[in-house]
């Protein structure tokens, strides 16, 4: 059996002012970085979990928080892989927005699609990202706005190639993420349809531990609070 162990990044200064985020690289607060902490303590106590490797995104508060669960859990040697591929998803045009706002703005059934439907594309940027982060990669894949499904479809590569294929040999990974990054993968993890994707959550720092045989399917779940 092998483990896979997925966590959200702690609070960011966003998630606190209930803005919109995606691509925009913001900060931990305080209260961020102490959820960081106690969830490698959390994970400090899984039994039997010997990562081999760490992957997250190249935004500021997840690698903060890999860091911090790193250092608590002794796993500063470990290699760690920051991906774009793990980014949270591109909210386009709504990126620094209110969410609450929004709602006012274009009605909340439609804020709700956006939000949490699987295929709804929120409006998108005007004009491609420009950031030294993405210089190396290829500009044609880079998004300015994305659906839930277009996000899973940028992940899975990496899953696949540099996630599952170790886990395939028996060694325990390590995610720290983003809510709708996680999402995406947990829908592909958990066979969720594209209804009842709709429901799932995934709350800052708190680790979703996945037990696996040989094949890759899921034997157990627990979530650490």
């Amino acid at each position: 059996m092998v483990k896979l162990v997925l966590v959200r990044h702690g609070e960011s200064i966003a998630n606190a002012a209930n803005v919109y985020t995606g691509w925009n690289d913001v900060p931990l607060t305080e209260k961020g970085k102490a959820q960081a902490q106690k969830a490698g303590e959390l994970i400090k106590q899984i039994p039997d979990f010997y990562p081999t490797h760490i992957h997250t995104s190249v935004l500021s508060r997840a690698i903060v928080t890999a860091n911090i669960v790193a250092d608590v859990c002794h796993f500063l040697y470990l290699p760690m892989t920051k991906t774009w591929r793990l980014n949270e998803r591109h909210y386009g045009a709504l990126r620094g927005l209110n969410k609450d706002i929004s709602r006012k703005v274009f009605g909340a059934e439609q804020v709700l699609e956006w939000r949490r439907g699987f295929d709804s594309v929120p409006p998108k940027q005007g004009s491609p990202i420009v950031d030294r982060r993405y210089q190396l990669c290829d500009q044609h894949l880079m998004p300015r706005a994305e659906s839930l499904h277009q996000t899973q479809l940028r992940l899975l590569p990496y899953y696949h190639d540099e996630i599952a294929s170790r886990l395939m040999m028996q060694e325990d990974q390590l995610v720290v993420a983003h809510g709708s990054s996680l999402r995406a993968l947990i829908k592909k993890l958990e066979e969720i349809n594209d209804h009842d994707i709709v429901k799932l959550e995934v709350p800052n720092a708190e680790p979703i531990i996945y037990t696996m045989d040989e094949q890759l399917n899921i034997i157990d779940k627990k979530i650490l609070h």
